[in-house]
């Protein structure tokens, strides 16, 4: 009974461990960006007047380097709003909304937090979960069954 206990509690310090293990995902950017649409777009020096429409705003901000899902930046506030250019695709540039003024952000293709779903965190944590369970169960029932067969001596 005493090594099931230790083996439970082992198992969860190495599961608290994993997720509160120190990554690279608190440096620093390298430059600042937008996501629009699955696509990265470096932010210029250059600012437009000749904006045509609003096409998104920003969902996620955070100036630590991570992956982030959604229209993700790392240099705008949540809300700050996205706008086509006239005269120029979105798959070239967008204009940001900065201060009152609209600032040029070029396209640079397309940003690997794309691929990176919340869903897929909360599947890997569950499936982790009942594997761990399984194997915790099996060895307390063979925990139990050799305690059983020394008593049995």
């Amino acid at each position: 009974m005493k090594v099931s206990k230790s083996l439970s509690f082992i198992l969860l310090i190495a599961i608290i461990c994993c997720f509160l293990s120190p990554s690279n995902k608190f440096a620093g950017w390298a430059y600042s960006f937008v996501v629009y649409d699955g696509d990265i777009y470096v932010i210029s020096d250059e600012y437009v007047t000749e904006i045509d429409k609003e096409i998104g705003h920003v969902t996620k901000y955070s100036d630590k380097e991570g992956t982030y899902y959604g229209n993700f930046s790392n240099a705008y506030k949540k809300g700050t709003k996205y706008f086509s250019i006239k005269g120029v695709s979105t798959d070239t540039a967008i204009a940001v909304e900065d201060s009152g003024k609209y600032i040029k952000a070029d396209r640079d293709g397309e940003y690997a937090g794309r691929k990176y779903n919340p869903l897929h965190l909360v599947l890997g944590g569950g499936i982790t979960i009942v594997i761990l369970s399984l194997l915790i169960f099996i060895v307390k029932k063979k925990i139990t069954s050799q305690n059983a067969s020394f008593s049995k001596k």
